[in-house]
Formats: structure tokens, sequence, C-alpha cells
């Protein structure tokens, strides 16, 4: 098939998951062409059968912002007449959707069908916005198909838009060649007696950093630890100064934005995500595929990656104490760490492999395009 992927370039799940989804399906010998203002993150070395058409974005002086949407979708049309594009896969309803459908119209009968997926703050957030609900709904309703990433996810944006029409739920995923259960050296971030926490996140007040550095000063009182806090966001100098506050701030590490997570967590013991809310939970994915359990939040699509008591514990949002304590629990527990993490693992590559979760994609093109 010959898919256009539309994405945003920038940092978190949407992203990370179009340029994974690409990867894969360009290594099964379809056509991918990724439509975006800049070469997504996560994208690495150049790939065969994958193609970047970047957005053009014209500095006029009338315009105060660039209409991003109008060039997006201009670009999206000449993709399509020059490289036969059948279906556009766009990631994330605000403006991709929006901006498939004005290509669409353009093209007239010979428009690809296109595939909306929607990863989260585009239904909790964003689309919740009086400024961009209606839009968000006549997205959703105007794509030919949509995927939710997960059951909360489709549920939610049913109740809150009012969407009669099916939305398929396809989780996000991982390439488990990437993540290993293997101990990587950490010599660099702790002694050999250290154990090491992994916070993940955009830094922003929905992940509640806070509560992480919070649950680590607790834990830090009953167990020789440091903390890895990857990302960047609004409120990383508010973690930093709550940490320099609460005296643990010399054991913790702040890494900023990194690519390869499987290579870091992989060093983690315990994978912290206190979240106020995640829609799936891409990072708390990631580490299971290390074989790390997950003390988080039960709350969103999280309870449908972790599987409470089993592969980490699930407590209510802002339950510092709680997920202190279970943290402290596993850590002091080896051979309970080691079951978790192995029943974590083992939940990777049951529900959330890549090959079993592409395959539902190219289940859901063939079905758009009558194959």
């Amino acid at each position: 098939m010959n898919v256009g992927m539309v994405c945003y370039p920038t940092v978190g799940g949407s992203g990370a998951v179009a340029a994974e989804l690409a990867r894969q399906l360009a290594g099964r010998g379809h056509e991918i062409h990724v439509i975006s203002y800049r070469l997504p993150f996560r994208f690495g070395d150049f790939q065969k059968n994958i193609c970047l058409h970047e957005v053009d974005l014209a500095s006029y002086p009338l315009f105060e912002h660039p209409p991003y949407e109008l060039a997006l979708a201009v670009k999206m049309a000449e993709a399509v007449r020059d490289h036969g594009i059948e279906l556009f896969h766009v990631h994330y309803a605000i403006p991709h959707a929006i901006a498939g459908f004005l290509a669409q119209q353009m093209l007239g009968d010979d428009a690809p069908r296109m595939l909306t997926t929607l990863h989260g703050t585009d239904i909790t957030i964003v689309g919740q916005d009086h400024s961009f609900f209606e839009i968000t709904r006549f997205g959703i309703e105007r794509s030919d198909g949509v995927t939710a990433v997960s059951e909360f996810l489709r549920r939610m944006t049913a109740e809150e838009f009012q969407i009669e029409r099916p939305i398929d739920v396809i989780p996000n995923f991982v390439d488990l060649e990437h993540y290993s259960v293997a101990p990587a050296d950490r010599s660099g971030i702790a002694s050999a007696d250290q154990r090491v926490l992994l916070h993940v996140s955009n830094f922003r007040p929905v992940k509640r950093p806070l509560d992480t550095v919070r649950i680590f000063e607790r834990v830090s009182r009953e167990v020789d630890a440091v903390l890895l806090m990857v990302g960047e966001g609004p409120e990383r100098s508010s973690t930093q100064a709550l940490a320099r506050r609460l005296g643990v701030l010399d054991r913790m590490r702040f890494l900023g934005t990194q690519r390869d997570i499987g290579e870091i967590a992989s060093m983690a013991d315990v994978f912290l995500l206190p979240s106020e809310l995640e829609s799936f939970g891409l990072s708390a994915l990631e580490a299971m595929a290390c074989g790390v359990p997950v003390i988080g939040s039960d709350a969103g699509g999280l309870p449908e990656v972790v599987r409470h008591s089993e592969s980490g514990y699930l407590l209510p949002v802002g339950d510092v104490e709680g997920m202190a304590a279970r943290t402290i629990e596993i850590l002091k527990d080896g051979e309970r760490r080691r079951e978790m993490g192995q029943a974590a693992r083992h939940r990777v590559e049951s529900l959330f492999r890549a090959e079993r979760v592409v395959n539902q994609y190219e289940a859901v093109y063939a079905r758009l395009l009558g194959r």
C-alpha cells in the first residue's frame, strides 16, 4: 500500500508511534510518505520505502502566525498527485484531520481515504477547549476511519463529542528488538548498591512531575537510590526547585530529551508515572518492555497497560505516600521485583508487540481501501 503518514515531529507519544509505525510498514514493503514540518524525532537513519515531505511555511507580513493547516493540506494534495498516495493516516485530530479533509476536497474523486488516530490530549485537552471542540468533532466525523489508542480514549471520545460512528481501539506498541531485559551498564549513573528510579514525560502539569520528586524523597529515606528524569517541559524548573528544597537534587539526574528510551529504561529498577491522566502511557510500556515494574496512577488508559499487582502498582492520583510505599516494597524485595519485571515483559510480548499491532493497522487500511 501507498500511505501518507501525517504527524507532529515533536517529542510525544503521537509522533513516536507514527514514526515507529512508518518504519514497521516500510519494512513490510509498503511505500510510506511522512508529511510534517520536519523529520519526526524518533526517526534515525535513512530507511528504504520512507520519504519525507516537509511542509513549507511562507512568511508574509499579513499573517501574525503562518497558516500551517492550509500549507499542510496543500502538501498532502501535492504528495497524492506526485506519488499516488492511496490513504492518509493522520495522527492527532487537530489540525491533521482537518487538513486531510481539505486535501480530499481539493483532490475530488481522486482523493485518498483518511484514517484518523486519536492519541489522547487531542481529545482530553485540546479538543475540550471551546475554540476547538466543534472542529475536532467535525474532523472525527469526516474521517473515513477512526482509531483510538485505548478503550478509555474511545469511550471518552464517543461520550464527550457524541460520536456514534465506530472507533477501533488499536493500542500503542513497541519493537521488542530495541528493548532488552538484560540490565544495562549504569556505572556512570549509580553506584553498585544503589537502586535506580526513572520518570519520562514532557514535564507538563498533567504528568505531575512534582509528585515524582515527592515520591522519590520518601523512598530515599529508606533506600539508597537515584532518580533519572527524562524529558523537557514547563515544569522542569519547578521540579528542580522542589528537589532542592527537599534535599534530593544531588541524587537526581536530569537527562533532557532522549530518543532511545529503551537504553535508559534498561538501567531502571522501577518506573514512576503518577500522572493526572494517561490516555495510554507509552513511556510506561517502554519501561515494561525492559522488564521494569511501573508505579503509576489508576487513571485513564494506564490500567489497560499496567496490570495492578502483577506488572506494577496503580494507586489513586496524588497518593504520594502509597506510591512511595509500593516503590520501597519493590526495591527491598529483589525476587518480587524480578517477578513483576518478567510479568511486565510478558504482557508487552502478548499484547503490545509491533508485529501484533501493525497487523491491526494493516487490516484497517485494507478495509478502508476495499481490499
